[in-house]
């Protein structure tokens, strides 16, 4: 089976994009990543792009989008959706599509941080490893054989453990 998983942020510019690219690459043929925001920048952050980048990730096609495109008919079901920012965690989502499990993994925005560009790109590598940690945890779930309520609680309970 394979899993549909939307990530959420407010400006889908940084977090979101970050984590929908690692799950992409970790979670390849075993799930679905995407990412949203509640009200998107319209652009990717270009910290975000320059990590990947350099992490070897293919960043053609990543674009910061709205979380409507997830809720609209013929969007892709989905199993999951994580929050990854307290903001988006507030708001008061769309009903999505295949009634997913949510999580809140909640982390500080590297695109917030002012400073030198080494104290920046220090910032985003820290984001990316919070998140790769998180994710691949998330990756090797055993989710078959769980029921809902204990699978959303092991979903949970990964931004505290990782």
């Amino acid at each position: 089976m394979t899993y549909n998983v939307l990530f959420l942020c407010t400006g889908n510019s940084a977090r979101s994009i970050i984590a929908e690219a690692i799950l992409g690459k970790v979670g390849a043929g075993r799930f679905n990543a995407f990412s949203a925001g509640s009200h998107p920048r319209g652009e990717v952050n270009p910290h975000a792009l320059d990590l990947l980048r350099r992490l070897d990730f293919n960043v053609g096609r990543f674009r910061s989008k709205p979380w409507d495109e997830f809720a609209a008919a013929g969007s892709p079901p989905l199993d999951f959706v994580i929050t990854v920012c307290d903001s988006a965690a507030g708001e008061v989502c769309p009903i999505w599509p295949g009634q997913p499990m949510s999580a809140h993994w909640g982390m500080p925005d590297p695109a917030a941080v002012e400073g030198t560009p080494v104290e920046i790109a220090l910032a985003f590598a820290e984001t990316y490893r919070m998140l790769n940690n998180r994710i691949s945890a998330f990756a090797n779930l055993k989710m078959s054989g769980l029921d809902r309520l204990s699978l959303q609680s092991k979903v949970a309970d990964i931004a505290r453990d990782a």
